[in-house]
């Protein structure tokens, strides 16, 4: 009875799967990566005995934008597609008499019966439509549990201070290789692969690197302008995770958004370090001393005890003493005036004048005529040497 039933269910098996299937997959939700197949029937539809994991010659398949399929043969990936459109599965082991010819299609019909027989009655082998979400996929969020460092470097003061940085924010990514991802991470799933499963490791590989490539972004960045790089930051995180994400998974992010902040401690470290750095100028700290001296003037004249009280007390703190704020401004104009006075141009060989004659030298004398240069010191007539001017400092007499 047993061979019997085997034969018999081996027949029928074969007769059922011989109508052609159908698959599409209506949508893919922005939490699925990957989903199995369905075969797509109606009501009016006869193709409802046949084996759930069984895929006829001649089958067709639809792929969708955003979508990537993959058609695996007992194991094997045998047929990926990622372009839209609609497709005929003809490299099937599963021969059916609607394609192929029915006279082909006839005798491997039989050949398959003869092999199921042998299972007894059930086919066997294991073929699969697998469905891939190839859109971007967004909102995933991720924070660092824990400060990372961060260099601060400000060259026009002279800062350079390392801070601790909290970042938080968004990323999104895509899925580039579904042969890698069917084959290193989802595998043969029954019905669903959402994202939920992959995403706390996503988020800690994606902390792990993020210290070392905020410092690849460059020196001379506050820490709120990270959010201006992100483009750069997000080739940097794809270049970092390369060997995880793109060639062993067959993931790739898309865009990284980013928001740092430091500790109140640090920034108010920052601050003071920018703020005393400003105050080297003389004329900024003569500034910000007439603007304190200002607000002590308000204050006094509001003392409780009376404004005279109020300036008493200021006068008895500018006798123990205090920068005055017009020694700094007169020291602020002298800046300018030492960086801008004219330096005399050197005197001896090195320094090239012109003669009465029109010949240009280097020397003490004109070389064509012999005339002095008149940068040259003299000696006047009166015994006064190292004149440079045009008449004698002592008395007065002009160069000879």
């Amino acid at each position: 009875m047993g061979l019997l039933k085997a034969a018999m269910g081996a027949a029928g098996g074969v007769l059922a799967d011989q109508w052609l299937e159908f698959f599409i997959c209506e949508s893919l939700d922005a939490n699925v990566l990957a989903t199995k197949g369905q075969k797509k029937t109606s009501k009016r539809s006869s193709n409802t005995s046949g084996e759930d994991n069984i895929i006829s010659n001649g089958s067709g398949v639809v792929v969708n934008k955003g979508q990537a399929a993959i058609i695996v043969d007992n194991g094997r990936i045998a047929e990926f597609c990622a372009e839209e459109g609609h497709y005929t599965y003809d490299n099937s082991s599963e021969p059916s008499i609607f394609h192929g010819g029915l006279g082909q299609g006839l005798i491997g019909s039989i050949k398959n019966m003869a092999e199921r027989f042998k299972y007894g009655g059930s086919p066997g082998k294991d073929q699969r439509v697998y469905y891939f979400n190839t859109k971007e996929i967004l909102g995933n969020k991720y924070g660092t549990p824990s400060p990372i460092p961060y260099l601060v470097v400000d060259p026009n003061i002279n800062l350079r201070l390392t801070i601790s940085l909290r970042a938080n924010g968004e990323y999104s990514y895509r899925m580039v290789n579904p042969a890698l991802f069917y084959a290193n991470v989802c595998g043969n799933v029954d019905e669903q692969y959402t994202r939920d499963k992959i995403d706390s490791q996503l988020k800690s590989e994606i902390i792990t690197v993020l210290g070392p490539s905020l410092g690849k972004l460059g020196t001379g960045l506050e820490y709120h302008e990270i959010s201006f790089h992100t483009d750069k930051l997000a080739d940097i995180l794809n270049e970092a995770l390369s060997a995880k994400w793109r060639e062993g998974r067959g993931l790739e992010i898309v865009n990284f958004g980013i928001t740092c902040t430091a500790s109140p401690e640090d920034d108010n470290r920052i601050k003071q370090l920018q703020t005393a750095a400003v105050m080297r100028d003389p004329t900024m700290a003569a500034a910000s001393l007439v603007g304190a001296q200002s607000d002590a003037m308000r204050a006094a004249a509001e003392n409780k005890a009376g404004a005279m009280t109020g300036f008493l007390g200021m006068g008895m703190a500018a006798q123990a003493g205090g920068m005055n704020p017009q020694a700094l401004f007169q020291m602020g104009q002298q800046q300018p005036a030492q960086q801008a006075a004219p330096t005399a141009p050197p005197a001896g060989d090195s320094a090239t004048w012109v003669c009465s004659c029109g010949h240009s030298n280097t020397g003490k004398f004109c070389a064509e005529c012999g005339k002095p240069s008149p940068n040259s010191p003299w000696t006047c007539s009166c015994g006064k040497a190292g004149n440079a001017g045009k008449f004698c400092g002592e008395c007065g007499k002009p160069r000879a």
